[in-house]
C-alpha cells in the first residue's frame, strides 16, 4: 500500500508517548543493534522482538493500560496502538525512520474499531509492519515485499487502510487509552471507530 507521509527525517522524534530516551527502551536497542548491524536485519529483529514477546493484552485478557512504549516493555504487554509506540520508538532510537497508520476493522459488519501498526523507511520507501502478535489464525511477518499483517482490509465490509503516516500517535487513539486505566473494557467498547 502506498502511505500519504513527510519527508522521512520526520518520523525519527521522540515525545512522551515514543520515549526512548528511557534507560530500558536504549537498552534493548542498542542490545538488539549489536547483534543486527544491517538496517533491516535490525529492524527484523526489532519487530520480531515486540510481537514474540510484548503479549496483546486482549489475547491474554490483562487489564493494565499500557501507552508510552517505556510503559509497554515494562508491562511486557499493551494493544496494537502500544505495541506499535514501541517498536516505533526501538527503532528510531537507531535512526530508522517509523510512522505510525491505522485500519480501521470490524468483527460483525457494524461495528468498527481502529487497529494500530507502523509504517518503517527501508530501502529508499515505506514498509508497513504490524507487530500485534500472532495466534492461530494471525500470522504477521517483518516483509518488505508483499506486506503480510495481522487483518488484511474487506473493503466489503466497511473495512479500510488510511494512507497517511502520523509522525505521532493519533491524538483520538491517546485519548481513548488515558480515559481508562482497565484495557479489557476500552476493547469491549470505547475503541475509537475510526480518525
Amino acid at each position: 500500500m502506498t502511505v500519504d507521509s513527510d519527508a522521512p527525517e520526520a518520523y525519527l522524534g521522540q515525545d512522551a508517548v515514543v520515549d526512548f530516551g528511557r534507560p530500558a527502551i536504549s537498552e534493548l536497542a542498542s542490545g538488539l543493534r549489536s547483534r543486527h548491524t544491517d538496517d533491516v536485519d535490525f529492524a527484523r529483529a526489532a519487530f520480531e522482538h515486540v510481537r514474540d514477546n510484548i503479549r496483546h493484552s486482549w489475547d491474554v485478557q490483562d487489564t493494565r493500560m499500557s501507552i508510552s512504549a517505556s510503559d509497554t516493555l515494562a508491562h511486557g504487554t499493551g494493544l496494537c496502538f502500544a505495541k506499535s509506540h514501541l517498536l516505533a520508538a526501538i527503532l528510531r532510537s537507531q535512526g530508522i525512520p517509523t510512522g505510525f497508520c491505522y485500519q480501521r476493522l470490524t468483527d460483525d459488519g457494524a461495528t468498527f474499531m481502529l487497529h494500530g501498526l507502523v509504517a518503517v523507511f527501508l530501502d529508499g520507501s515505506w514498509h508497513r509492519q504490524d507487530a500485534r502478535g500472532n495466534k492461530p489464525g494471525i500470522d504477521a511477518q517483518f516483509s518488505l515485499g508483499e506486506e503480510r499483517l495481522a487483518w488484511p482490509v474487506r473493503p466489503e465490509l466497511g473495512e479500510r487502510d488510511y494512507h497517511r503516516l502520523f509522525t505521532a500517535p493519533s491524538p483520538k487513539v491517546i485519548e481513548a487509552l488515558e480515559a481508562t486505566n482497565d484495557v479489557l473494557d476500552l476493547c469491549r467498547g470505547g475503541l475509537p471507530s475510526d480518525l
